[in-house]
């Protein structure tokens, strides 16, 4: 079986903090975050507290569309912000994971339309990632059970409400 990584509320306290660390000691002082929605929306938050920025947008991307199965291609799904305000900025890109780093990938071009200075933050990179980010908290190959999204939704299948 695969080794799993298990990230707690704890750890990721502690690994949100040390990735706007990361930033912060490069030197580089990003105007705007950009969160890829919804696993980056956490971390994103977290960071952008870290980094005392209140500047944030949200891109909603679809790609993968269950454990191990993606869509042919990543795509925005709606509503989709107004992508001017990224023009001529610093902008620092969150999500949780560097998986395949298809929808990293999508989203550094669409940010890449609108200013030069575009740079990435994740939680995690695996090796196959096509994109390498500039910050990384930890490097890893399994899978990732995020504290956010390791149970399942209380409106599952059956109905039956979980706590």
């Amino acid at each position: 079986m695969e080794d799993r990584e298990n990230l707690t509320w704890s750890d990721f306290g502690d690994a949100s903090r040390e990735l706007a660390a990361q930033v912060w000691n490069s030197g580089y002082r990003p105007d705007m975050i950009v969160c890829v929605a919804r696993g980056g929306l956490i971390p994103a938050g977290a960071v952008s507290y870290a980094l005392d920025m209140k500047e944030l947008l949200v891109l909603n991307v679809e790609y993968y569309t269950g454990i191990g199965t993606t869509l042919r291609d990543p795509r925005l799904v709606d509503p989709v912000p107004i992508n001017d305000a990224m023009t001529d900025k610093k902008v620092l890109v969150i999500d949780d994971v560097a998986d395949s780093g298809r929808t990293l990938e999508f989203v550094k071009g669409i940010c890449l339309k609108y200013t030069s200075d575009v740079r990435v933050a994740v939680l995690y990179k695996k090796e196959r990632s096509v994109i390498d980010p500039e910050y990384v908290w930890k490097h890893v190959d399994g899978w990732i059970n995020f504290p956010w999204s390791s149970l399942p939704p209380v409106n599952s299948a059956n109905g039956e409400e979980r706590p």
